[in-house]
């Protein structure tokens, strides 16, 4: 189903979690960028996990991509949640004019990709095909690390990219970059509450950021809206009260 209607954006991932493709729908909720969530739509008029299991396939050609999300517009097919979001920034007003800039949001955003990638594999530290509770020993060793250790250097090295007293991550305006620093600590504060409690007075800069973002009107009505998602143990942030002592 390629193809975009007038200037609306197709975006396809899994339907019945926020996962890597929240990123992208933040981005395009603030913007106020007309989009459908194709996998959302009823069975009959092409959505369902079957049918984006299809266009993942389909759409694309040779140069589909690897995984959801990914976003087509017009005959323009990306995949990669940091590449999806390096188009959108600039034609949004989600990314500075500047190349330097864009590249330091980039850079922020392929480290919040690294951050989601290790709170993933805390729960599956051995294999994506098995169930967590195949490998609970091995995730409770993974996320003692996780929360003793991974949590505060990446939650610590945004801190100081925000020493500058600047509002944003990348200066005077907001960018896709502070959007999904948003939602990493949305889904950490869900999968690890004790860990992030004790964190959090150590990061206020950060913290203040989230709250700022969650006050932006579009994405604070997206946040109170159907359109989004609850944070459930099927995605990429999950709440295992084991994995996570007071």
């Amino acid at each position: 189903m390629i193809g975009s209607v007038g200037m609306t954006y197709q975006l396809h991932y899994w339907p019945g979690i926020q996962g890597r493709g929240e990123f992208v729908r933040l981005a395009l909720e603030a913007a106020g960028a007309p989009y459908v969530d194709v996998a959302r739509a009823p069975e009959d008029e092409g959505g369902g996990e079957d049918a984006l299991m299809d266009d993942l396939v389909e759409i694309g050609g040779p140069r589909a991509a690897f995984a959801p999300p990914f976003l087509v517009d017009g005959d323009l097919v990306i995949g990669q949640t940091a590449n999806i979001l390096l188009y959108l920034g600039p034609k949004h007003d989600l990314a500075p004019a500047a190349e330097t800039g864009r590249l330091w949001v980039n850079q922020l955003q392929l480290t919040i990709a690294d951050l989601v990638a290790e709170a993933h594999d805390t729960h599956h530290p051995v294999g994506m095909g098995l169930y967590y509770e195949d490998q609970k020993d091995e995730a409770a060793r993974r996320s003692t690390e996780f929360r003793s250790e991974r949590i505060p250097k990446f939650m610590g090295w945004f801190e100081r990219a925000l020493d500058g007293g600047d509002a944003w991550l990348a200066g005077g305006a907001v960018s896709y970059a502070d959007l999904s620093l948003f939602q990493a600590v949305e889904g950490l504060r869900y999968a690890f509450p004790h860990a992030m409690a004790r964190l959090e007075p150590d990061i206020p800069k950060v913290t203040a950021l989230h709250d700022r973002v969650a006050d932006l009107p579009r994405v604070g009505a997206y946040l109170a809206s159907e359109r989004r998602i609850p944070f459930n143990e099927m995605g990429i942030f999950r709440r295992y009260p084991e994995l996570d002592p007071a």
